[in-house]
């Protein structure tokens, strides 16, 4: 009995005309920038998403991911043919096709990283929210033109002890001799220039307080992993933080003090009003909004138990005003939102996956007057507004940050308030 092909290959069980394989080479005329740090191309009726390109170039680029009948591969730009204006020289040799996958944009301009990043952002919410937005991405003081920024980061070690950073999608390990948008604390602290056998990782942590970086081998270090401090002054505010070592915080040295200044310049917190924070890490826009409600106020503090909670009360131990309840937001809100409980604001700072549409209509439920969304991606942002919309609260104002200059990553803080009825 003959066995006929299958549908989705050719007549000798190769590849359907126009099917594209790992390895292949293509020209292609490249498009818009898409969300996730690649541009979108088409080739022969299939969608090819294509990283080391800018719109508007010609390039051949070869496939690095592709599944049989699949709609659209993940493809590099190996030649660029015709060049965007854009277009510059990679400041670091290991970001390239094949090569360090944690830098998408080296190739760009800053100036024109940030329009990439303001377009995907506009893209999302039209595609998701149904929202037309305009949005500029603001600078994030504390880099210096896109490098030397980055003060917490997390080398891999290979099976021969090398350290280095991971190659893009994928668990394989490039040893590396520099970060260049790694802090120069980080870079001083001798972890690239040295064998780290036994080791999965090391991180490397370059707190505000301190001159030295803190450097935690993984898993050999964790048992004792230290705790660090940091300071945030956002415009008259000051606050300090107890964080671990290896435990959440933002990475950029302007991130935290820029966005406890774009969500208090929101919100505009009152003495007196009950303030909740979600997803409130380690209580940095706890403690903020502690000082701005004064002892009259109240703030109530959700995270999960585990480190960052522990650190949470720590940081707000002298605010007695706030509450902290351990657990999953949406079972912490589930009982108040039965007993009529009322919030005057609100921070909402999911993870990446967001706050999804039972947390969004637990926070309307609770009738603040302003909702303040601090979001790592826009995607989920889009997402979570058009769930808002839904619970009668409209978008009023959207600032975008330069949070991870180099790469694909934007950070925004939307302003949300009731819909008038």
């Amino acid at each position: 009995m003959t066995e006929l092909p299958d549908a989705a290959t050719g007549p000798a069980g190769g590849p359907p005309p126009g099917e594209l394989a790992v390895g292949d080479e293509v020209e292609v005329t490249v498009g818009p920038v898409a969300h996730g740090g690649h541009c979108v191309a088409r080739h022969e009726g299939r969608v090819v998403f294509v990283r080391h390109a800018l719109p508007g170039e010609r390039a051949r680029v070869r496939v690095t991911e592709a599944k049989p009948g699949q709609r659209f591969v993940r493809a590099d730009a190996v030649d660029v043919l015709e060049a965007s204006a854009h277009r510059v020289p990679a400041p670091c040799p290991y970001a390239g096709p094949g090569l360090c996958g944690g830098c998408d944009f080296q190739h760009v301009d800053l100036p024109e990283q940030r329009r990439l990043k303001a377009a995907v952002v506009r893209e999302q919410f039209a595609r998701l929210a149904r929202r037309d937005v305009e949005v500029e991405v603001e600078p994030v003081p504390g880099d210096h033109q896109g490098l030397g920024w980055r003060t917490r980061v997390e080398f891999a070690v290979d099976a021969e002890g090398r350290p280095g950073l991971r190659r893009h999608r994928s668990h394989d390990v490039l040893p590396v001799r520099d970060c260049l948008i790694a802090h120069d604390r980080v870079r001083a602290a001798g972890v690239l220039g040295r064998s780290w056998p036994g080791e999965r990782a090391v991180d490397v942590v370059a707190p505000s307080t301190a001159d030295d970086a803190v450097v935690v081998p993984v898993p050999s270090g964790e048992a004792a992993t230290p705790v660090v401090r940091e300071v945030v002054r956002a415009g008259g505010w000051e606050g300090t933080f107890e964080v671990g070592a290896r435990g959440f915080w933002q990475v950029h040295p302007g991130a935290a003090a820029t966005f406890v200044d774009a969500v208090l310049a929101a919100l505009q917190p009152r003495p007196g009003e009950r303030a909740v924070d979600l997803y409130a890490g380690v209580g940095l826009f706890a403690l903020a909004l502690a000082d701005a409600v004064g002892p009259e106020g109240a703030v109530l503090a959700v995270e999960a138990e585990g480190p960052a909670m522990a650190a949470a009360r720590r940081n707000t131990r002298s605010r007695q005003w706030v509450e902290l309840r351990p657990g999953r937001v949406e079972k912490v809100l589930r009982p108040l939102v039965r007993q009529g409980i009322r919030a005057d604001v609100v921070v909402l700072d999911p993870p990446r996956t967001g706050a999804g549409r039972q947390v969004t209509e637990q926070v309307a439920s609770l009738g603040p007057r302003a909702v303040a969304y601090v979001a790592c991606d826009p995607a989920a942002l889009a997402r979570d507004t058009a769930y808002l919309q839904e619970a009668g609260y409209g978008l009023r104002a959207l600032r975008a940050f330069d949070a991870f200059p180099m790469t694909h990553h934007v950070e925004c803080v939307a302003l949300f308030e009731p819909e008038e009825t």
